[in-house]
């Protein structure tokens, strides 16, 4: 399956830029933005990720406040990661539990937080991100990661020179791509009715 036509251009258009960016930087440079980046403080990064979701979704700007996450950390941890791939995930993650959400709930006063678990194994650290958004049809859960399919309308066509967040069918694929790329994986597990829990896991 990570073999497929489409994900072969995406491994090797991913391959090449990472060597791109090592040979036009110095190696110590970018230890440092890595270091900066992951090292300092994890949960920052991830706090971060979730506002600029919310700025981009409009959702502060019609409650006021920022979309309620709950974070749970089992103690701190320090990984080596590739800072885009890892942002491309939560970014796909949250706009998805965020959407789900709001659409579930409709029009209320306060939506359920978010909530986000961060633990680290013998194998893997996972991240599990769960929310109450109503959850996916059984039937639908096994066309979420083929490239071209979308549970969002499709954009429209205008001289606006804004990006849909949505529509295209791209996310989840190319998620699910990077997260294997360093052999880890990215999965879903939804109870139709409830909620959906999101788990990106990525090598110790």
């Amino acid at each position: 399956m990570l073999f497929t036509p489409v994900n072969r251009t995406y491994l090797s258009e991913t391959e090449i830029q990472r060597l791109n960016v090592w040979h036009s930087r110095l190696a110590h440079q970018i230890l440092k933005q890595i270091k900066n980046m992951l090292n300092d403080n994890k949960i920052q990064y991830i706090d971060d990720t979730q506002n600029f979701v919310c700025e981009k979704c409009v959702v502060d700007k019609q409650h006021g406040e920022t979309y309620p996450i709950k974070l749970e950390e089992e103690q701190y941890i320090n990984i080596v990661y590739v800072p885009s791939h890892l942002y491309h995930m939560l970014f796909e993650l949250f706009k998805n539990s965020m959407r789900a959400v709001m659409e579930y709930h409709g029009s209320v006063g306060q939506y359920p937080p978010i909530s986000v678990t961060v633990a680290k194994g013998k194998e893997d650290i996972c991240l599990k991100m769960s929310d109450k958004g109503g959850g996916i049809p059984r039937s639908t859960t096994d066309h979420l990661f083929k490239y071209m399919y979308s549970t969002a309308p499709q954009p429209s066509k205008s001289d606006a020179h804004t990006v849909p967040l949505a529509g295209y069918g791209y996310g989840l694929p190319i998620s699910r791509l990077y997260a294997r790329y360093f052999h880890g994986d990215l999965v879903l597990l939804s109870c139709e009715g409830y909620g959906t829990d999101a788990v990106i896991y990525m090598k110790a």
